[in-house]
């Protein structure tokens, strides 16, 4: 990585400044063209369910879709940037916890330490995915290696961990979580299962557990997906912590995702996540303007959705390469070191 060009990160910042502000009318505007679809296909898929159970998968499907974008209004209320007000941030983003099965606090705790970390090698763990690089893997004892394997598997990693993080995990605590953290938790859990008892009374409790696992099932994969493309990458830059610097590692240790326009509508611009990560109090709204008008995010190759994909080969960060490798990759150059 060349030296940091400290002029060309104040120009950057300078320029997002502009962006920064929350636009009332879009906000609103955002939630409701989120929310109403939501249970409006909730009211479809349970009446669907007298007709065929078959019809019910692909609008599970859809109604994942408005799970998503629930969960980008969620991120943006914990990064202050939906509303100028605090209180309506936490507001907003508690009750878009509640649908996503996801604690307001306890999560965005967790997120404000990825952003402080981010391609930050020497601060790895949280909020993050599991990266070793290859002196990490070649040390390791076998155990740790075929855990570390297991982990990196893209069937585990998002068709099991995924939905089993948002679905299971998220419904506890732990002995390190603050007192706010757990009564995130405890609200979110009470929020859910107030709206579950409501939708059961009408439909049944099979009904209602079937339709709710398909819908989050989904929602988690795809959320899960997104966050693992948006830092791991084939031109993805790590720093030790004496050469990390928070605007470069925003720029070069962000990807941007470009999805089709449907899947940028669902995701909520947060392709544009090297623009997210320069500032995370722009709103998702005004992410991809931020882009068009500013040719200084524009000089970044672009990871499309197809080749976003050849990235679940990516397993190693190599410190000598100043790379993420492939297995084969670390192999030939480390062939006895990443055996096993």
């Amino acid at each position: 990585m060349e030296k940091v060009d400290q002029n060309l990160n104040k120009r950057r910042l300078n320029l997002i400044a502009n962006y920064r502000r929350p636009d009332l009318r879009k906000s609103i505007w955002q939630i409701i063209n989120t929310v109403i679809p939501y249970f409006a296909l909730w009211v479809v898929m349970i009446y669907s369910t007298q007709l065929s159970w078959w019809l019910v998968l692909p609008l599970a499907i859809l109604t994942s879709g408005f799970v998503v974008r629930a969960f980008i209004i969620f991120h943006d209320c914990g990064h202050g940037a939906f509303f100028k007000s605090e209180y309506a941030n936490d507001m907003v983003g508690s009750f878009m916890g509640i649908l996503t099965l996801t604690p307001y606090y306890r999560w965005h705790n967790s997120h404000r330490v990825h952003h402080g970390t981010s391609g930050n090698l020497d601060k790895r763990g949280v909020g993050d995915v599991w990266t070793m690089t290859t002196d990490e893997y070649s040390n390791a004892s076998l155990k740790q290696k075929r855990l570390y394997k297991l982990y990196r598997n893209p069937i585990i990693m998002f068709l099991i961990g995924g939905p089993l993080v948002f679905m299971i995990l998220n419904r506890f605590t732990r002995k390190d979580f603050t007192r706010k953290e757990k009564y995130s938790v405890y609200a979110t859990n009470i929020g859910i299962l107030a709206i579950a008892l409501f939708i059961i009374a009408f439909t049944g409790v099979s009904t209602f557990l079937l339709i709710q696992v398909l819908v989050m099932y989904f929602a988690a994969v795809a959320g899960v997906y997104l966050f693992y493309v948006q830092h791991q990458f084939p031109d993805v830059h790590w720093f030790d912590d004496s050469d990390w610097d928070y605007s470069t590692v925003a720029i070069h240790g962000s990807s941007y995702f470009k999805l089709p326009k449907i899947m940028q509508w669902f995701s909520g611009n947060i392709g544009f996540h090297h623009i997210h990560h320069l500032s995370s109090g722009i709103p998702n709204y005004n992410l991809e303007k931020c882009y068009n008008e500013n040719k200084e995010f524009q000089d970044i190759n672009p990871l499309t959705f197809w080749k976003s994909f050849s990235t679940l080969k990516l397993k190693l960060w190599d410190e000598q390469s100043q790379k993420l490798m492939t297995w084969d990759e670390a192999k030939s150059l480390y062939p006895t070191n990443t055996k096993n």
